[in-house]
């Protein structure tokens, strides 16, 4: 199955998107396409890849998220694969609001399982679509940022942006 690539620029950086149907199976802030499938679920992997321009509304979304309205971008379809628990706390993720991140704890609970806090970790850390599936709106409850798969830098220029 082929699927679409697209690397942009951002201010937080190159941002790499691997698309197929007009959703979203991997992205993240690298240059590098093999960092990004290894996070895509083997019976969704595609086995080409073909570099395009622009994504359409997925593109779109990215440049509004970057322009200060982060909402497109949990308009866009998102195709990941898991367990139960962790699709559905990636479905949650998607209605934390921008500006107001939550706690791993309160994460956990707004999943259905207030002690399944490592599990909703592990929800983050698995996360393939980042920035489409705002794993960076989670911080530790001290908070602090806690972990951030393309860098601690980079999840505080989101969360600043969404602040704003």
């Amino acid at each position: 199955m082929k699927a679409e690539l697209l690397t942009m620029s951002t201010p937080d950086g190159p941002f790499t998107i691997i698309a197929r149907d007009g959703a979203v199976l991997a992205s993240g802030w690298t240059a590098e396409p093999a960092e990004l499938t290894g996070q895509i679920h083997p019976e969704l992997l595609p086995d080409e890849f073909v570099p395009v321009l622009e994504l359409g509304e997925i593109s779109d979304a990215v440049d509004a998220f970057y322009a200060g309205d982060p909402e497109p971008a949990m308009r866009v379809p998102v195709l990941q694969k898991s367990g139960p628990f962790r699709s559905h706390a990636w479905d949650v993720l998607r209605t934390v609001s921008p500006g107001r991140p939550v706690t791993y704890t309160e994460y956990a609970e707004l999943s259905g399982n207030p002690k399944a806090v490592r599990a909703a970790a592990s929800a983050c850390a698995f996360n393939a679509a980042a920035l489409f599936v705002p794993c960076h709106r989670v911080v530790r409850t001290d908070g602090n940022l806690g972990g951030f798969r393309w860098g601690l830098t980079v999840k505080e220029s989101l969360l600043g942006r969404e602040k704003r």
